[in-house]
Order: C-alpha cells, then structure tokens, then sequence
C-alpha cells in the first residue's frame, strides 16, 4: 500500500470552473502527489476551466464532457482510453439546480426543473461511473469514484431541491458501490461543509449557513479553506481506502455529529 504516494496515478477530475473550486484544489493537491490528471468542462465554461488548468502546479488538459450528452460521455471515454488505457479514479464534482428548484421555492418547483436537476446532480455519477467502469477496472490500485455532496440527512433551509438531488446523489453511490465492488471499484462521496465557490453563490443562505458552521463545528470550520474537504477526497482516491465503499465521509468540522443551535457552541483554544 502507497498511501499518498501518487506518482504514476492518472485521474479525472471533473467539475473545475475556477480557482476556488472545490474541484481545482482537488486537482492540483493530486498534482503535488504526483498523479496525472485531465479535466473535463464543456460548452463556455470550458474557456473559464481551461484558464483554471493553466494555474495548477502543471498545466491539464481539459476534455470535453457534456453529462447529459450520451455521446460525449462516450467521446471523453474513448479519450481517456487512447491516452491512457486505464483509469485510477474519477472526482465527479458536478451539480446543477434551476432557479426555480432553489432560494424557497420548493412548493413551486416545476417537474421539468426537478427532473432536469435531478439528470445533473444524482443520475451524472451513474453516467460517469459505468462509462468509465472498464478504464477504473483496469487499475492495479483498484479504481474508485468520489464524489461532493453534503449532509442530505437534515434539510437545509434555500437548498429545496437541491437537497433532494443531494439525497439521491447518496442512494445512487450505494447502488453503484454494490454493483461495481465485485470490479474493484470503489464509490464513495464526501459531504462538505460550506465553502465559498460559484455554485455557493446562487444559494441565497449560503451566508447563514456558514455563519452557522463557523459557530457550531466543534473542530472549527472556515468557509475560504478548501484543503478542509481536500484531504478527506485525496484519501478516498487513495489505495489507504481499499475496503472502503458506499461511505459518505463527512469533513464540516463536526457539524453533522450536533445538534448545533441549543445553549452555547463548543468553545475552542
């Protein structure tokens, strides 16, 4: 077992939209272990993405990958496959809800906003996962899956829908867990905290909500640092996570262990 030594691993790392994604940190601490990485992004955002790969430690290649488009999905395979032949685990950072899905209006929601959130957010890993099972399968590391998701077992008041694609973002990695283990391939999500990125931006509690964290989490938690969450994702796409799978690891400082809100938060040295 390697633990951390990474040297020689190759990984894809979707969902990087800027320097303060969650998804770039990722990236470019998997880069100072020594993986190979490509990026993935599509449409005009991969303009922005591509920027974002010029500023890690190495600059990466960014593919495109539409989820919801059955032939790039097959496209970026294929790719992965005349680069590389092998895959040693995939960062499925990819989220997406309607105006309308979010910001308190639940009740209101049309079903055409639920569904297409719903393809985006939770069916995406499912598409990911399978169409690059036979790459994942292929290393000797034994492949895994990770993907950010966060604590979906209580609701969070302006997040409406996306909680729900959230929780079934859950559902979908235990299934998934099930039927690629007996590959040895490993799926497993890490429920983050809040931290400040562009999606943050268009949840009008984002503030609330991190006020809330910074106050209640027992370990502390600070909305700017994304090598919180960065640590917990390095170690799922580790071999030091070999028998680990369907696992939702939470990294918030604690909070999802409290019932933060009664008395006095914990105080800290």
């Amino acid at each position: 077992m390697n633990g951390f030594d990474l040297r020689g691993r190759r990984y894809l790392v979707t969902g990087v939209t800027n320097v303060d994604s969650i998804a770039w940190h990722v990236a470019a601490a998997l880069q100072r272990q020594g993986a190979d990485l490509v990026l993935s992004s599509f449409g005009r955002a991969a303009r922005i993405a591509r920027k974002a790969a010029a500023r890690l430690p190495e600059p990466a290649d960014v593919i495109e990958l539409d989820i919801t488009d059955e032939d790039d999905v097959a496209d970026a395979v294929r790719e992965l496959e005349r680069r590389w032949g092998t895959l040693d685990g995939v960062l499925h950072s990819i989220a997406h809800a309607p105006p309308d899905a979010v910001g308190g209006h639940f009740l209101d929601t049309p079903a055409d906003s639920a569904a297409k959130g719903f393809q985006v957010s939770a069916y995406s890993l499912q598409r990911l996962a399978a169409g690059l099972a036979p790459l994942l399968a292929r290393s000797e590391h034994g492949g895994s899956v990770v993907g950010i998701t966060v604590d979906s077992t209580r609701t969070l008041p302006g997040y409406d829908w996306m909680g729900v694609f959230k929780a079934s973002l859950d559902a979908v990695a235990r299934y998934l867990a099930l039927y690629l283990g007996p590959r040895g391939i490993r799926v497993n999500l890490i429920a983050s905290g809040p931290l400040e990125t562009l999606s943050a931006q268009g949840v009008g509690t984002f503030e609330a909500l991190a006020e809330h964290y910074e106050r209640w989490a027992p370990l502390g938690w600070d909305r700017t640092r994304h090598d919180q969450v960065v640590g917990s994702v390095l170690f799922l796409l580790s071999d030091l996570s070999a028998c680990t799978t369907g696992q939702v690891l939470h990294a918030d400082g604690g909070v999802h262990a409290i019932a933060g809100g009664i008395g006095e938060p914990p105080q800290r040295s």
